[in-house]
């Protein structure tokens, strides 16, 4: 499973990555949030909202910071 969060480093995006890794935690699963600040790559992808997490290259969410349990339902459901 690949997990990233795409944003410029700003305060949501690190809330965002916190939440992420401590809901992979709590879901047992092998695996580490890769963090994408390059505003090319963002742009490249499609994220028009940042934070915004994207779980193996289908975009989750933009612009709004998820909370440990909605996320760890997205990594059930991959």
């Amino acid at each position: 499973m690949k997990v990233q969060v795409y944003g410029k480093g700003c305060p949501k995006c690190h809330e965002l990555s916190k939440n992420a890794e401590q809901a992979i935690k709590e879901s047992g699963i092998q695996t580490s949030v890769e963090h994408i600040t390059d505003i090319k790559k963002i742009t490249e992808k499609g994220i028009m909202f940042t934070p915004s997490l994207v779980i193996d290259e289908r975009i989750i969410s933009e612009g709004k910071i998820l909370n440990v349990n909605e996320i760890k339902s997205y990594i059930k459901s991959n």
